[in-house]
């Protein structure tokens, strides 16, 4: 039997060593991986209000958090944390902030919702606007205790994912935020008929539900991609007056007005939900707005002592309704917005 031939060494000694061959310049022709540049900003995707929610197993379905929206930019020259109309409220936020740099380095953008729990874990929009400051010279004022609830993931890692549906962009967030519990949390999604759900909302106390197709890509502004079923309603108006009180706040309650058009029309007054020490810090801002004209700032026909204001000041309400006669029906204040928060007033047309 013969024996079959050496094999010779791949590498003799006496030989040079194995080279790669030399790289050659990109060919400008050949298709490049993809990348998508990061937005400087996203219009955010608003959700339709419902009396009730549609059926179907195509919906997912959390709570509403009652706080500021938000966009949390993580970038390779650090965080920004933009409102809903763009403003960068990054330094009023450092705990969220902080959450952020924790889950780089991949470059993202995250949709979510700033809010501040009360004693009993529930958001409160009061306990946030508080924190924050209500107006223009204390915007510095920080929300410390601020937690940022996610619940959309925008941007991810080089891939601009608005043109992804919504479930796929929801697993990925799922993975990027892996069970945190810190300043930056994932919004719950809830398995459960959404009728069952907004009932056992209304018993707690909170806002109400938002359901979102899983089938949908991101739409920027206010689509049927996204609804939301409130326990109450809730709107911005403008604060135009008060009636005078005894009070350490100085005023029993406030004058409301919304638009019709590009004019102003008054919906009633709100007397409740102050909470004392909010209640005396407004009173000292709306002696700073005293109206100076003869003429009110819209028509009024009521028979009360207004001290009318200039139309700065826009308060969130809650209502139950609209009377026949266009006002709101059991209003309770619940605190005021920032122009810097894209607070929309309400309109009646």
């Amino acid at each position: 039997m013969t024996k079959p031939p050496r094999s010779k060494p791949l590498l003799r000694d006496t030989e040079a060593p194995i080279r790669s061959k030399p790289r050659r310049k990109p060919n400008p022709a050949q298709p490049q991986l993809p990348f998508d540049p990061m937005p400087d900003r996203v219009e955010p995707a608003l959700a339709q209000l419902k009396s009730h929610p549609p059926k179907g197993k195509e919906w997912s379905w959390e709570l509403k958090w009652d706080g500021y929206r938000l966009a949390v930019h993580i970038e390779p020259r650090g965080i920004r944390i933009l409102t809903r109309g763009g403003h960068d409220w990054t330094h009023r936020f450092p705990a969220i902030v902080e959450a952020a740099r924790g889950l780089g380095p991949a470059t993202m953008i995250i949709d979510g919702e700033a809010v501040v729990l009360d004693e009993e874990g529930r958001p409160d929009f009061g306990l946030l606007q508080q924190s924050l400051g209500a107006s223009d010279r204390q915007a510095g004022n920080r929300a410390s205790d601020a937690i940022f609830y996610a619940f959309d993931l925008i941007y991810f890692d080089g891939l601009d994912l608005r043109g992804v549906e919504y479930r796929s962009r929801r697993h990925l967030l799922d993975n990027t935020l892996n069970g945190k519990d810190g300043a930056i949390r994932l919004s719950e999604t809830f398995d459960t008929e959404p009728a069952v759900l907004l009932e056992h909302v209304c018993r707690l106390g909170l806002e109400g539900i938002v359901g979102k197709h899983l089938d949908r890509p991101f739409r920027s502004g206010r689509t049927e991609d996204w609804v939301k079923i409130k326990r109450v309603q809730s709107e911005a108006f403008f604060i135009v007056g008060y009636e005078r009180s005894s009070s350490a706040a100085g005023f029993g309650s406030l004058v409301l007005a919304a638009y019709r058009g590009d004019d102003l029309v008054h919906v009633g007054s709100v007397g409740t939900g102050f909470r004392q020490a909010e209640a005396i810090r407004l009173g000292k801002m709306l002696e700073k707005l005293r109206w100076k004209r003869k003429q009110p700032p819209l028509p009024y026909s009521g028979s009360a002592d207004i001290v009318w204001v200039e139309p700065t000041l826009i308060a969130e309400i809650d209502f139950r309704a609209w009377t026949m006669d266009g006002k709101l029906r059991h209003p309770s204040y619940k605190g005021l917005r920032e122009r810097q928060d894209n607070a929309d007033v309400f309109r009646l047309d």
